[in-house]
């Protein structure tokens, strides 16, 4: 589904809370090393700061640095799909509560085009002030960083934050079925192989390319007796798929399931969750599921600020604004899962119509270690010849 083209991340290392759908995690291919600034670094005085190297709001607190992101006037971004975990909103609210215009490059693109393109507009105006990156990205470019931390500091996890505030996870989300419900009711994977589903079943993206389409593989493995450290059974149950025609070599899009093209969908929850209304409006009842048979597969993302951020303060009260209640329960919305959900199911602040659309697992999902992924990538790498989405 062509509506973030992202490389191939680590599933973050993660421990559901269960009744909050909240956790914590150490993403495993996140950044470990850090400039010394230490997570101490004197906030800045709310006169004549320097938004370029403040570590926090400061002593004016979220209006001062939203002010001056509101004086410098816009905010760029790259690669956040309107439809992608509902960015489209979080953009359109954070513009209306603070003035700030954003300019979102190619929101498309993958977490390494994100690195590229700075390095390359590096010192222009038009860098891109702020990151959203998968974890094996993220790790490789910890230097390109500027350490904040939001004034909710205290409600992320340790475990999904670096300590000075380099990088902190800001959402995550499920492997998960789309289908039309007129289909039939899909609950397993292993539902998947009734003949009545050929030429219905489509993969977001290549597995060797593409995060849905890797976690697709593994959330198949862990339904058909595979394991973190062995996804042969998930190339096996698709390369059966295959040859039954039941999986199609289509990369799907809202124009694939509008059009019927591809009426079953594996792909990230918020992904699949951003058609239901779409879908409903075309008369389409258009229902996600995790899988049963399988533990659940899921992976958090990066937030960071560019170091070399043309618009500094914009950046800043960007993070503040993604991880206020607003921004979290926006994500919710989306079907994504917020840092800070089991912070806020405790206060009272979590949109609870959200979350319980979002209906999370009861388990823990399985944990794929660096080593892990890249005995993954070997297998897939030598395994996945069968098929080639396009």
């Amino acid at each position: 589904m062509k509506m973030k083209a992202r490389m191939l991340i680590a599933v973050a290392a993660m421990s559901v809370v269960v009744g909050a759908c909240g956790g914590s995690a150490t993403p495993t291919a996140a950044p470990t090393t850090a400039p010394t600034a230490g997570a101490a670094t004197a906030a800045p005085t709310a006169a004549a700061v320097d938004w370029k190297t403040a570590t926090s709001a400061g002593a004016g607190g979220v209006d001062a640095v939203c002010a001056a992101g509101k004086a410098e006037g816009t905010l760029n971004t790259i690669a956040l799909p309107p439809d992608w975990a509902n960015y489209g909103q979080m953009m359109t609210d954070f513009t209306a509560k603070y003035g700030i215009k954003i300019a979102n490059d190619q929101p498309d693109v993958d977490s390494q085009t994100e690195i590229n393109t700075a390095k390359q507009l590096a010192g222009t105006g038009r860098q891109p002030d702020v990151f959203d990156l998968a974890p094996v990205v993220a790790a490789a470019n910890v230097d390109m960083y500027a350490a904040y931390q939001p004034v909710v500091w205290k409600d992320i996890p340790d475990a999904n934050k670096e300590a000075t505030g380099l990088w902190v996870n800001n959402y995550s989300g499920f492997m998960s079925i789309g289908y039309d419900s007129s289909l039939g009711d899909i609950k397993t994977m292993a539902d998947l192989k009734d003949p009545k589903y050929k030429g219905k079943i489509a993969l977001n993206g290549d597995p060797l390319k593409a995060s849905a389409g890797f976690n697709g593989v593994v959330m198949a493995a862990l339904a058909n007796g595979g394991s973190a450290d062995n996804i042969q059974p998930g190339i096996d149950f698709f390369k059966a798929l295959a040859e039954s025609g039941n999986f199609i070599p289509v990369d799907p899009a809202p124009t694939t399931i509008a059009s019927g093209q591809t009426p079953i969908v594996l792909d990230w929850a918020y992904n699949n969750g951003s058609q239901i209304d779409p879908l409903n409006k075309k008369g389409i009842a258009w229902k996600v599921t995790i899988p049963s048979d399988a533990p659940p597969v899921a992976s958090w993302y990066v937030a960071t600020i560019n170091k070399d951020a043309a618009h500094p303060a914009a950046a800043r009260c960007w993070a503040e604004y993604i991880y206020s209640d607003a921004g979290q329960n926006t994500w919710l919305k989306g079907f994504a899962i917020p840092v800070r959900v089991a912070a806020m199911t405790t206060a009272g602040t979590i949109d609870k119509a959200a979350q319980a659309a979002l209906n999370p697992p009861a388990t823990a999902p399985v944990l794929l270690t660096s080593a892990q992924i890249d005995a993954a990538k070997a297998l897939l790498t030598s395994g996945w010849n069968f098929i080639t989405i396009k």
